[in-house]
Protein backbone atom coordinates (compact mmCIF):
# COMPACT_ATOMS: atom_id res chain seq x y z
CA UNK A 1 0.00 0.00 0.00
CA UNK A 2 1.19 3.52 -0.74
CA UNK A 3 0.44 6.90 0.81
CA UNK A 4 -1.44 9.18 -1.58
CA UNK A 5 -0.88 12.94 -1.23
CA UNK A 6 -4.03 13.96 -3.06
CA UNK A 7 -6.58 15.21 -0.55
CA UNK A 8 -9.46 12.70 -0.31
CA UNK A 9 -12.89 13.94 -1.34
CA UNK A 10 -14.51 13.61 2.13
CA UNK A 11 -11.85 15.98 3.47
CA UNK A 12 -12.20 18.45 0.60
CA UNK A 13 -15.95 18.56 1.19
CA UNK A 14 -15.43 19.68 4.79
CA UNK A 15 -12.66 22.23 4.32
CA UNK A 16 -14.89 25.16 3.40
CA UNK A 17 -17.18 24.57 6.37
CA UNK A 18 -14.26 24.15 8.77
CA UNK A 19 -12.59 27.36 7.57
CA UNK A 20 -15.87 29.26 7.95
CA UNK A 21 -16.32 27.98 11.50
CA UNK A 22 -12.68 28.70 12.37
CA UNK A 23 -12.90 32.28 11.12
CA UNK A 24 -16.38 33.29 12.25
CA UNK A 25 -17.07 31.23 15.39
CA UNK A 26 -13.57 30.79 16.80
CA UNK A 27 -11.08 33.40 15.67
CA UNK A 28 -13.61 36.22 16.15
CA UNK A 29 -14.08 35.41 19.87
CA UNK A 30 -10.63 33.98 20.57
CA UNK A 31 -9.48 36.88 22.72
CA UNK A 32 -12.77 37.06 24.63
CA UNK A 33 -12.55 33.45 25.82
CA UNK A 34 -8.84 33.76 26.53
CA UNK A 35 -9.69 36.60 28.92
CA UNK A 36 -12.54 34.64 30.55
CA UNK A 37 -10.88 31.36 31.46
CA UNK A 38 -13.07 28.23 31.66
CA UNK A 39 -16.11 29.94 30.12
CA UNK A 40 -17.89 27.44 27.87
CA UNK A 41 -18.46 28.71 24.29
CA UNK A 42 -21.99 27.37 24.07
CA UNK A 43 -22.79 28.77 20.60
CA UNK A 44 -19.77 27.00 19.16
CA UNK A 45 -20.39 23.78 21.12
CA UNK A 46 -24.03 23.49 20.04
CA UNK A 47 -23.37 24.43 16.41
CA UNK A 48 -20.50 21.95 16.07
CA UNK A 49 -22.53 19.20 17.67
CA UNK A 50 -25.36 19.74 15.17
CA UNK A 51 -22.90 19.94 12.28
CA UNK A 52 -21.06 16.78 13.29
CA UNK A 53 -24.30 14.85 13.68
CA UNK A 54 -25.32 15.99 10.21
CA UNK A 55 -21.98 14.72 8.87
CA UNK A 56 -22.71 11.28 10.24
CA UNK A 57 -21.03 10.92 13.59
CA UNK A 58 -19.19 12.30 16.57
CA UNK A 59 -16.52 11.29 19.05
CA UNK A 60 -12.85 10.59 18.36
CA UNK A 61 -13.23 7.05 17.08
CA UNK A 62 -12.62 6.83 13.31
CA UNK A 63 -15.55 6.35 10.99
CA UNK A 64 -15.74 4.47 7.76
CA UNK A 65 -16.35 6.78 4.82
CA UNK A 66 -15.97 5.07 1.49
CA UNK A 67 -14.00 2.15 2.88
CA UNK A 68 -14.75 -1.12 1.19
CA UNK A 69 -16.59 0.41 -1.74
CA UNK A 70 -15.24 -0.46 -5.13
CA UNK A 71 -13.73 2.46 -7.02
CA UNK A 72 -12.56 0.94 -10.30
CA UNK A 73 -13.90 -2.57 -9.92
CA UNK A 74 -10.60 -3.79 -8.47
CA UNK A 75 -9.14 -1.30 -6.00
CA UNK A 76 -10.74 -0.07 -2.81
CA UNK A 77 -10.55 3.43 -1.39
CA UNK A 78 -8.06 3.51 1.50
CA UNK A 79 -9.52 4.20 4.95
CA UNK A 80 -9.23 7.84 6.05
CA UNK A 81 -10.76 7.87 9.54
CA UNK A 82 -7.84 9.31 11.49
CA UNK A 83 -6.64 11.35 8.50
CA UNK A 84 -10.04 13.00 8.38
CA UNK A 85 -9.96 13.72 12.11
CA UNK A 86 -6.39 15.10 11.92
CA UNK A 87 -7.41 17.48 9.12
CA UNK A 88 -10.44 18.65 11.09
CA UNK A 89 -8.33 19.23 14.19
CA UNK A 90 -5.65 21.16 12.29
CA UNK A 91 -8.28 23.45 10.75
CA UNK A 92 -10.12 24.07 14.02
CA UNK A 93 -6.86 24.65 15.93
CA UNK A 94 -5.99 27.26 13.32
CA UNK A 95 -9.15 28.98 14.53
CA UNK A 96 -8.42 28.59 18.25
CA UNK A 97 -6.63 25.75 20.01
CA UNK A 98 -8.48 26.16 23.30
CA UNK A 99 -11.88 26.21 21.61
CA UNK A 100 -10.93 23.13 19.60
CA UNK A 101 -10.65 21.36 22.96
CA UNK A 102 -14.27 22.38 23.56
CA UNK A 103 -15.32 20.43 20.48
CA UNK A 104 -18.17 18.17 21.59
CA UNK A 105 -17.38 14.49 21.35
CA UNK A 106 -15.33 11.82 22.95
CA UNK A 107 -11.80 13.18 22.92
CA UNK A 108 -9.29 11.02 24.76
CA UNK A 109 -12.08 9.32 26.67
CA UNK A 110 -13.61 7.94 23.47
CA UNK A 111 -10.16 7.05 22.13
CA UNK A 112 -9.54 4.94 25.25
CA UNK A 113 -12.85 3.12 24.83
CA UNK A 114 -12.10 2.56 21.16
CA UNK A 115 -8.58 1.27 21.84
CA UNK A 116 -9.14 -0.82 24.97
CA UNK A 117 -12.88 -1.61 25.00
CA UNK A 118 -14.90 -4.46 23.55
CA UNK A 119 -17.30 -4.11 20.62
CA UNK A 120 -20.21 -4.02 23.08
CA UNK A 121 -18.53 -1.29 25.15
CA UNK A 122 -17.85 0.80 22.06
CA UNK A 123 -21.48 0.56 21.06
CA UNK A 124 -22.68 1.42 24.55
CA UNK A 125 -20.45 4.37 25.37
CA UNK A 126 -19.65 5.89 21.96
CA UNK A 127 -23.22 5.96 20.67
CA UNK A 128 -24.15 8.77 23.07
CA UNK A 129 -22.05 11.26 21.10
CA UNK A 130 -24.67 11.13 18.34
CA UNK A 131 -27.58 11.95 20.67
CA UNK A 132 -29.48 15.23 20.80
CA UNK A 133 -27.34 17.03 23.39
CA UNK A 134 -23.59 17.57 22.98
CA UNK A 135 -21.54 15.26 25.17
CA UNK A 136 -17.92 15.11 26.32
CA UNK A 137 -15.56 12.42 27.60
CA UNK A 138 -12.12 12.72 29.17
CA UNK A 139 -9.24 10.44 30.13
CA UNK A 140 -7.80 10.52 33.65
CA UNK A 141 -4.24 9.22 33.73
CA UNK A 142 -1.88 11.70 35.43
CA UNK A 143 -1.56 11.74 39.23
CA UNK A 144 0.40 13.92 41.67
CA UNK A 145 3.04 11.19 41.89
CA UNK A 146 2.74 9.75 38.39
CA UNK A 147 3.16 12.07 35.46
CA UNK A 148 5.20 10.83 32.54
CA UNK A 149 5.76 7.48 34.26
CA UNK A 150 2.20 6.25 33.81
CA UNK A 151 3.06 2.80 35.16
CA UNK A 152 3.45 4.33 38.65
CA UNK A 153 -0.20 5.28 39.11
CA UNK A 154 -1.59 4.60 42.59
CA UNK A 155 -5.33 4.92 41.96
CA UNK A 156 -6.79 1.58 43.00
CA UNK A 157 -9.79 -0.40 41.76
CA UNK A 158 -11.04 -3.26 43.95
CA UNK A 159 -13.85 -5.64 43.02
CA UNK A 160 -16.64 -5.97 45.58
CA UNK A 161 -17.70 -9.56 44.92
CA UNK A 162 -20.93 -9.19 46.88
CA UNK A 163 -22.32 -6.43 44.67
CA UNK A 164 -20.17 -7.19 41.59
CA UNK A 165 -19.07 -3.55 41.52
CA UNK A 166 -15.67 -1.90 41.26
CA UNK A 167 -14.69 0.44 44.09
CA UNK A 168 -12.22 3.08 42.95
CA UNK A 169 -10.09 5.38 45.13
CA UNK A 170 -7.44 7.84 44.02
CA UNK A 171 -6.63 11.28 42.69
CA UNK A 172 -6.17 12.50 39.14
CA UNK A 173 -4.77 15.83 37.95
CA UNK A 174 -4.47 17.76 34.67
CA UNK A 175 -7.57 16.13 33.18
CA UNK A 176 -8.30 17.91 29.91
CA UNK A 177 -12.03 18.53 29.63
CA UNK A 178 -12.69 16.84 32.97
CA UNK A 179 -15.30 19.34 34.10
CA UNK A 180 -17.39 19.25 30.90
CA UNK A 181 -17.13 15.45 30.82
CA UNK A 182 -18.31 14.83 34.38
CA UNK A 183 -20.26 17.83 35.66
CA UNK A 184 -23.94 17.59 34.76
CA UNK A 185 -24.60 20.81 32.85
CA UNK A 186 -28.19 21.30 31.72
CA UNK A 187 -27.13 21.81 28.11
CA UNK A 188 -24.96 18.67 27.98
CA UNK A 189 -25.73 14.99 27.59
CA UNK A 190 -24.43 12.31 29.94
CA UNK A 191 -20.66 12.24 29.56
CA UNK A 192 -18.01 10.10 31.19
CA UNK A 193 -14.41 9.99 32.32
CA UNK A 194 -12.07 7.06 31.74
CA UNK A 195 -9.97 6.51 34.85
CA UNK A 196 -6.79 4.45 34.66
CA UNK A 197 -6.33 2.51 37.89
CA UNK A 198 -4.56 -0.60 39.17
CA UNK A 199 -6.34 -3.80 40.09
CA UNK A 200 -3.04 -5.06 41.58
CA UNK A 201 -0.34 -2.55 42.58
CA UNK A 202 2.27 -5.30 43.03
CA UNK A 203 1.76 -6.42 39.41
CA UNK A 204 2.86 -3.00 38.11
CA UNK A 205 1.94 -2.37 34.49
CA UNK A 206 0.18 -5.72 34.22
CA UNK A 207 -2.36 -4.48 36.77
CA UNK A 208 -3.34 -1.31 34.92
CA UNK A 209 -6.93 -1.06 33.67
CA UNK A 210 -9.23 1.65 32.39
CA UNK A 211 -12.65 2.19 33.98
CA UNK A 212 -15.55 4.19 32.57
CA UNK A 213 -17.18 6.43 35.20
CA UNK A 214 -20.32 8.19 34.04
CA UNK A 215 -21.16 11.79 34.92
CA UNK A 216 -22.92 12.26 38.24
CA UNK A 217 -21.48 9.11 39.85
CA UNK A 218 -21.22 9.47 43.63
CA UNK A 219 -17.75 9.85 45.14
CA UNK A 220 -16.22 11.78 42.23
CA UNK A 221 -15.36 15.42 42.94
CA UNK A 222 -13.92 18.15 40.73
CA UNK A 223 -11.49 19.73 43.19
CA UNK A 224 -10.32 22.61 41.06
CA UNK A 225 -9.83 23.91 37.53
CA UNK A 226 -6.25 24.83 36.70
CA UNK A 227 -5.36 28.40 35.71
CA UNK A 228 -3.09 28.07 32.71
CA UNK A 229 -0.75 29.97 30.44
CA UNK A 230 -2.52 28.85 27.26
CA UNK A 231 -5.64 27.07 25.96
CA UNK A 232 -7.44 28.94 28.73
CA UNK A 233 -10.98 28.31 27.49
CA UNK A 234 -10.39 24.56 27.84
CA UNK A 235 -10.91 23.29 31.38
CA UNK A 236 -8.14 21.25 33.00
CA UNK A 237 -9.41 19.59 36.15
CA UNK A 238 -8.10 17.97 39.32
CA UNK A 239 -10.40 15.09 40.32
CA UNK A 240 -10.64 13.02 43.50
CA UNK A 241 -12.26 9.60 43.68
CA UNK A 242 -13.44 8.34 47.07
CA UNK A 243 -15.16 4.94 47.24
CA UNK A 244 -16.55 5.38 43.74
CA UNK A 245 -18.75 2.41 42.78
CA UNK A 246 -19.26 1.47 39.14
CA UNK A 247 -20.73 -1.60 37.39
CA UNK A 248 -18.44 -4.57 36.79
CA UNK A 249 -18.85 -4.25 33.00
CA UNK A 250 -17.37 -0.72 33.02
CA UNK A 251 -13.80 -2.08 33.05
CA UNK A 252 -12.14 -1.89 29.63
CA UNK A 253 -10.29 -5.10 28.90
CA UNK A 254 -9.71 -8.14 31.07
CA UNK A 255 -10.79 -7.83 34.74
CA UNK A 256 -7.91 -10.08 35.87
CA UNK A 257 -4.13 -9.62 35.98
CA UNK A 258 -2.34 -11.14 33.01
CA UNK A 259 1.35 -11.45 32.22
CA UNK A 260 0.89 -9.77 28.85
CA UNK A 261 0.50 -6.22 30.25
CA UNK A 262 -2.72 -5.83 28.26
CA UNK A 263 -3.88 -2.93 30.42
CA UNK A 264 -0.73 -0.90 29.89
CA UNK A 265 -0.72 -1.77 26.20
CA UNK A 266 -4.27 -0.45 26.00
CA UNK A 267 -3.13 2.88 27.43
CA UNK A 268 -0.25 3.07 24.98
CA UNK A 269 -2.51 2.13 22.07
CA UNK A 270 -4.68 5.09 23.00
CA UNK A 271 -1.69 7.42 22.76
CA UNK A 272 -0.55 5.86 19.47
CA UNK A 273 -3.92 6.91 18.05
CA UNK A 274 -4.12 10.37 19.62
CA UNK A 275 -0.55 11.69 19.60
CA UNK A 276 -0.70 12.38 15.84
CA UNK A 277 -3.93 14.30 16.49
CA UNK A 278 -2.21 16.39 19.17
CA UNK A 279 0.54 17.04 16.63
CA UNK A 280 -2.08 18.18 14.11
CA UNK A 281 -3.49 20.67 16.60
CA UNK A 282 -0.05 22.19 17.20
CA UNK A 283 0.50 22.50 13.47
CA UNK A 284 -2.80 24.37 13.16
CA UNK A 285 -1.64 26.98 15.70
CA UNK A 286 1.75 27.34 14.00
CA UNK A 287 0.07 27.80 10.62
CA UNK A 288 -2.15 30.54 12.06
CA UNK A 289 0.88 32.41 13.38
CA UNK A 290 2.93 32.01 10.20
CA UNK A 291 0.07 33.15 7.95
CA UNK A 292 -0.46 36.20 10.15
CA UNK A 293 3.24 37.06 9.90
CA UNK A 294 3.16 36.83 6.10
CA UNK A 295 0.07 39.04 6.04
CA UNK A 296 1.76 41.74 8.12
CA UNK A 297 4.95 41.54 6.08
CA UNK A 298 2.94 41.90 2.89
CA UNK A 299 1.14 44.95 4.30
CA UNK A 300 4.56 46.52 4.76
CA UNK A 301 5.71 45.73 1.23
CA UNK A 302 7.78 42.66 2.12
CA UNK A 303 7.05 39.68 -0.10
CA UNK A 304 8.76 36.33 0.23
CA UNK A 305 10.63 35.52 -2.99
CA UNK A 306 10.37 31.75 -3.12
CA UNK A 307 12.70 29.98 -5.53
CA UNK A 308 15.73 32.26 -5.26
CA UNK A 309 19.09 30.99 -3.94
CA UNK A 310 19.38 31.57 -0.19
CA UNK A 311 22.28 33.98 -0.60
CA UNK A 312 20.00 36.33 -2.57
CA UNK A 313 17.28 36.36 0.07
CA UNK A 314 16.94 38.74 3.01
CA UNK A 315 17.26 37.33 6.51
CA UNK A 316 13.48 37.59 7.09
CA UNK A 317 12.80 35.76 3.82
CA UNK A 318 15.12 32.94 4.85
CA UNK A 319 13.47 32.67 8.26
CA UNK A 320 9.97 32.55 6.79
CA UNK A 321 10.97 29.91 4.25
CA UNK A 322 12.62 27.85 7.00
CA UNK A 323 9.37 28.04 8.98
CA UNK A 324 7.42 26.93 5.91
CA UNK A 325 9.71 23.91 5.60
CA UNK A 326 9.34 23.02 9.28
CA UNK A 327 5.56 23.27 9.11
CA UNK A 328 5.19 21.14 5.97
CA UNK A 329 7.63 18.47 7.14
CA UNK A 330 5.77 18.18 10.47
CA UNK A 331 2.46 17.80 8.64
CA UNK A 332 3.89 15.05 6.42
CA UNK A 333 4.95 13.16 9.54
CA UNK A 334 1.40 13.46 10.89
CA UNK A 335 -0.03 12.15 7.61
CA UNK A 336 2.23 9.11 7.77
CA UNK A 337 1.24 8.33 11.37
CA UNK A 338 -2.51 8.66 10.76
CA UNK A 339 -2.26 6.71 7.50
CA UNK A 340 -0.67 3.87 9.44
CA UNK A 341 -3.39 4.07 12.09
CA UNK A 342 -6.11 3.99 9.43
CA UNK A 343 -4.52 0.95 7.83
CA UNK A 344 -4.13 -0.77 11.22
CA UNK A 345 -0.34 -0.76 11.06
CA UNK A 346 1.70 -0.43 14.29
CA UNK A 347 2.61 3.24 14.52
CA UNK A 348 4.05 3.77 18.01
CA UNK A 349 7.33 5.18 16.75
CA UNK A 350 5.70 7.34 14.05
CA UNK A 351 3.09 8.66 16.52
CA UNK A 352 5.80 9.74 18.96
CA UNK A 353 8.02 11.15 16.20
CA UNK A 354 5.33 13.39 14.77
CA UNK A 355 4.35 14.54 18.29
CA UNK A 356 7.99 15.47 18.98
CA UNK A 357 8.31 17.29 15.67
CA UNK A 358 5.05 19.20 16.04
CA UNK A 359 5.91 20.20 19.62
CA UNK A 360 9.23 21.64 18.46
CA UNK A 361 7.84 23.25 15.33
CA UNK A 362 4.80 24.90 16.90
CA UNK A 363 6.88 26.36 19.72
CA UNK A 364 9.68 27.60 17.46
CA UNK A 365 7.40 29.08 14.81
CA UNK A 366 5.11 30.94 17.21
CA UNK A 367 8.12 32.26 19.14
CA UNK A 368 9.85 33.39 15.94
CA UNK A 369 6.66 35.10 14.73
CA UNK A 370 6.42 37.10 17.97
CA UNK A 371 10.13 37.94 17.65
CA UNK A 372 9.91 39.18 14.05
CA UNK A 373 6.74 41.20 14.69
CA UNK A 374 8.35 42.88 17.69
CA UNK A 375 5.88 45.12 19.58
CA UNK A 376 3.02 43.92 17.34
CA UNK A 377 3.78 40.35 18.29
CA UNK A 378 4.04 41.12 22.00
CA UNK A 379 0.92 43.29 22.06
CA UNK A 380 -2.44 41.82 23.13
CA UNK A 381 -4.01 43.81 20.29
CA UNK A 382 -3.21 40.85 18.05
CA UNK A 383 -3.33 37.09 18.65
CA UNK A 384 0.35 36.33 17.99
CA UNK A 385 1.27 36.33 21.69
CA UNK A 386 -1.72 34.09 22.43
CA UNK A 387 -0.67 31.59 19.78
CA UNK A 388 2.78 31.56 21.38
CA UNK A 389 1.23 30.74 24.77
CA UNK A 390 -1.15 28.16 23.31
CA UNK A 391 1.46 26.35 21.22
CA UNK A 392 3.64 25.20 24.13
CA UNK A 393 1.05 22.70 25.34
CA UNK A 394 1.73 20.62 22.21
CA UNK A 395 5.10 19.70 23.67
CA UNK A 396 3.69 18.85 27.11
CA UNK A 397 0.45 16.87 27.18
CA UNK A 398 -0.03 13.27 26.06
CA UNK A 399 3.64 12.59 26.68
CA UNK A 400 6.24 15.35 26.92
CA UNK A 401 8.81 15.80 24.20
CA UNK A 402 11.39 14.14 26.45
CA UNK A 403 9.23 11.08 27.11
CA UNK A 404 8.38 10.68 23.44
CA UNK A 405 12.09 10.82 22.61
CA UNK A 406 12.56 7.95 25.06
CA UNK A 407 9.75 6.04 23.36
CA UNK A 408 11.42 6.50 19.97
CA UNK A 409 14.86 5.53 21.31
CA UNK A 410 13.48 2.37 22.94
CA UNK A 411 11.73 1.38 19.72
CA UNK A 412 14.83 1.93 17.58
CA UNK A 413 17.37 0.39 19.98
CA UNK A 414 15.16 -2.41 21.24
CA UNK A 415 15.40 -1.44 24.92
CA UNK A 416 12.67 -1.86 27.52
CA UNK A 417 11.45 0.90 29.79
CA UNK A 418 13.57 -0.44 32.64
CA UNK A 419 16.71 -0.53 30.49
CA UNK A 420 16.39 2.99 29.08
CA UNK A 421 14.90 5.66 31.33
Amino acid sequence: MTIEFETPKPILNQQVMLKTVAENMMRSVSREFDENEHSIPWDYVEFMHSAMRAMGGNGLAPRESENGKESSGKEKHPPIGYQLIATQIEALSWGDLGMYHCLPGGGLGAAAVYSAGSVEQRQKFLARFNEEKPTFAAMCMTEPGAGSDTSSILTRAVLDEKTNEWIINGEKIFVTGGDKSFTEYEKLGKGFIVVWASIDLIAGRAGMRAFVIESGTAGVKINKLEKKMGIRVSDTAAISLVDVRIPFENVLGSPTVEKTNTGFKGAMATFDATRPLVAASGIGVARAALEFLKEKLNENGIQIRYGLPRQKLSNIEREVIDMDIMLKSAWLMVLKAVWMADNKKPNAIEASMCKIKAGDVSTKITQKVVEILGPLGYSREFLAEKWFRDAKITDIYEGTGQINRLVVARQILGYSGKELR
